[in-house]
């Protein structure tokens, strides 16, 4: 049984919910006869990759969706073997170059140097399906690679891309995925057509949540029947969920799952890593000690071994102290206290992108802002 964020995620650009406006532009761009090369971006839960993955049913038909998992072995100069996932169909590759941090440049210039170099195969004949006829009229002349988490990529990683960009664009078209284009070198955002996907209002979401709710007629009746009560449901979840449409949705499906009946009041269900890094965050700023310290290593250890990405983790820790300190009177000057940890943030988030030990930097974050607050108590 799967999650209700995929068994209902939408398959083509006519099925998407908001927006409209993006669909139309990308159902244009598959029907035109010079596709560019795209720089999607946006927040996360926004629907990018939704969006990304119906283009290439729009370009290809559904055997872009015929995907498989290939392992790609990859030499680094020192000999040492590097294991590289490669999600692909006939007509495209998916990856993420950022999994191999320093070695991205690698991933980047041998896999897509094999791809660039291997003119497309026309292999509508051997599809079978009633979108065949869709498939053969739309046939294109080039294979798409999708990579996702483009802002994390390199510089040595970006400068290969805006290479390979201009030397294999015959055979190969590049849609980067990212959250933010900040940390994009201008080479590539000048040869890219860029596309922002925003977060969908709180109509929009409760639009969608409605839609689930109908389709799920079990869940629907632990839902509240008034409109206004469901309305004002819809908004609380929205809210928790900070508009991220794939969390609200993740949420919605945790309240039926663990309540008998909903109604506007119940307790929303968050995330248990959030929940965590709330508490250390707290814990931080009342108890400053090198015990403390200690029991923030392991707190960390079992975030990052639970696959929650070190960044995320440095923003959601800055984001709570910042909130807690509101609430923390013993301070002298909590506005300077506050303009520091930011600028400590910023400091550790760039050694993230550059370090290998993600542990090292979100712990000399912690002791940063450990003696930040120490030295601003009132005596």
């Amino acid at each position: 049984m799967s999650l209700w964020a995929d068994k209902y995620r939408p398959k083509t650009l006519a099925d998407l919910d908001y927006h409209a406006d993006i669909s139309n532009k990308l159902k244009r761009l598959s029907t035109s006869g010079d596709f560019p090369h795209l720089l999607v971006y946006g927040p996360s839960g926004a629907g990018k990759k939704t969006r990304v993955m119906a283009l290439l049913r729009e370009l290809y038909g559904s055997g872009a969706e015929r995907l498989k998992v290939d392992v790609k072995t990859f030499q680094t100069s020192s000999s040492r073997k590097l294991e590289f996932n490669v999600i692909s169909s006939p007509f495209h590759l998916e990856i993420t170059p950022s999994d191999m941090g320093n070695n991205d440049r690698i991933v980047i210039q041998d896999l897509l140097k094999d791809v660039g170099q291997t003119e497309s195969i026309d292999f509508t004949g051997l599809l079978r399906g009633n979108d065949q006829k869709a498939v053969s009229s739309n046939k294109k002349k080039f294979k798409v690679v999708v990579i996702n988490e483009a802002e994390l990529l390199s510089r040595d990683a970006q400068a290969a891309l805006r290479r390979t960009m201009e030397k294999f664009s015959a055979n190969i078209r590049l849609i980067l995925v990212c959250n933010s284009t900040s940390s994009i070198i201008d080479p590539i955002k000048s040869r890219t057509l860029a596309i922002r996907v925003g977060l969908p209002t709180v109509e929009e979401s409760a639009k969608v949540f409605e839609e689930i709710l109908q389709r799920e007629h079990v869940a629907n009746k632990v839902f509240p029947a008034d409109e206004e009560e469901r309305r004002i449901l819809f908004g609380r979840v929205c809210e928790a969920a900070e508009q991220n449409l794939r969390m609200g949705i993740m949420m919605l499906e945790a309240l039926y799952m663990n309540n008998e009946k909903v109604s506007s009041g119940t307790e929303m269900i968050r995330p248990d890593w959030e929940i965590v890094i709330d508490e250390l965050a707290s814990g931080i700023i009342k108890d400053r000690s090198v015990v403390k310290l200690q029991h923030s290593r392991s707190v960390l250890y079992e975030l990052l071994a639970h696959a929650i990405p070190a960044k995320l983790i440095l923003k959601r820790l800055m984001l709570d102290l910042w909130t807690d300190l509101d609430s923390f009177g013993a301070l002298k000057d909590k506005d300077g206290v506050k303009r520091k940890m930011v600028s400590a943030a910023s400091t550790f988030d760039e050694r993230l992108s550059l370090g290998s030990k993600d542990i090292f930097h979100l712990e000399g974050f912690i002791t940063r802002v450990m003696v930040i607050v120490e030295g601003e108590l009132t005596k």
